[in-house]
């Protein structure tokens, strides 16, 4: 059974199994970054899946499309590892913000694009699905046997046709499990006291890098990659510079609020259209799913078995890659700079791979 509500350009918006399941596309995508992030620093996990869940529903509707909002992975990254503090983060955040919100509105990506070429872009791609595919194995290596168990049931879902599928019953096993070891969970409210964890002193040498790094890889991989895979699954012209802008609003109006800096991603995008995603109402599904998680069951997201997550990491990784590859040109480029940035890093791969391109495109050396 599926609802279906008609709203302006005569886009349509569904809410049926295959968006349900298009959301755990994304949702696996978010899940791990931010459960690991809550863990480890003073972040609220209610306030930032909250935050989360609001985008999703605005962004979504704005650009009448099921796009993602995803963490700004770079950053987390780093204060996941202890190279940056909680206020660093969020001071990282919103310069970042700052940034971006200039980019956009002044179409200065959309100049710059014309340098950067559809194979770096792809380049991107390539190497979020890499990443992508060495953190689904490093999280499905804390513990084999629940990896295995969630490896066996989506490839069977897949041999008998149930790609769509195979991702939600996954995760579905998986909160199945978290249950059992903690209980069913009590409602409560996020809390406050995680709100501004930040000031002047945040603004240092360290919090700046943080925000270089993350630059590259924002508007690689979040703006100019997600702007043509909107174009590629779903028809939607949506330019790199829109892209921009709604990042940078979207942080600076949350981030002071106990939000983790947040941007668009390909991998997302990918999610939600290898499992069923065609219409905002993915985006609708995801964002209540996230603010009534935050409300009523975070002990469930804080015990679920990361094993099984990286699963379905490694099932968005292979659609993602399979479109980067398909939709290329220059293989070996596109190879190379995805490999470097598993390597290395998606911003410095970003940047090398424009050199080349550009040196390539000079002499035209294929």
């Amino acid at each position: 059974m599926a609802i279906t509500v008609t709203i302006r350009d005569d886009r349509a918006f569904t809410l049926s199994w295959s968006e349900a399941t298009g959301a755990i596309g994304d949702s696996v995508t978010v899940l791990p970054i931010v459960v690991s992030v809550a863990v480890l620093t003073d972040l609220s996990l209610a306030l930032m899946l909250v935050w989360f869940g609001v985008f999703q529903i605005v962004w979504g509707f704005y650009y009448r499309a099921p796009i993602s909002v995803e963490p700004m992975k770079a950053v987390a990254a780093l204060v996941i590892a202890g190279s940056i503090t909680t206020g660093e983060l969020l001071v990282a955040g919103l310069l970042l913000a700052v940034v971006l919100l200039a980019i956009g509105t002044t179409g200065s990506l959309e100049r710059f694009g014309q340098y950067i070429g559809s194979p770096v872009v792809r380049g991107i791609q390539f190497g979020v699905a890499l990443v992508l595919v060495e953190t689904g194995i490093r999280l499905s290596s804390t513990n084999l046997q629940l990896a295995a168990l969630a490896a066996v049931v989506a490839t069977v879902l897949i041999v008998l046709g149930y790609w769509n599928m195979s991702g939600f019953v996954v995760l579905l096993l998986g909160g199945a499990l978290a249950v059992l070891s903690t209980g069913l969970p009590s409602p409560s409210f996020p809390p406050t006291d995680s709100m501004a964890l930040f000031g002047p002193g945040n603004l240092t040498l360290p919090a700046l890098e943080a925000a270089v790094a993350q630059l590259a890889m924002t508007l690689g991989n979040a703006a100019l990659a997600t702007s043509v895979l909107l174009a590629d699954y779903f028809d939607r012209d949506v330019s790199a510079d829109e892209l921009s802008t709604s990042m940078g609003l979207m942080n600076l109006a949350a981030i002071p609020f106990g939000a983790l800096p947040m941007c668009h991603g390909s991998g997302g995008v990918a999610g939600k259209y290898a499992f069923g995603a065609r219409t905002v109402g993915a985006n609708v599904i995801l964002g209540l799913g996230y603010i009534s998680v935050a409300l009523l069951a975070v002990g469930i997201i804080t015990a679920y078995p990361v094993a099984m997550l990286g699963v379905i990491l490694a099932l968005i990784a292979l659609q993602l890659g399979r479109t980067s590859i398909e939709k290329a040109d220059e293989y070996p480029l596109v190879i190379g700079i995805g490999i470097l940035g598993l390597l290395v890093n998606l911003g410095v791969a970003f940047v090398v791979g424009i050199v080349v391109h550009l040196f390539v495109r000079r002499y035209e050396l294929w």
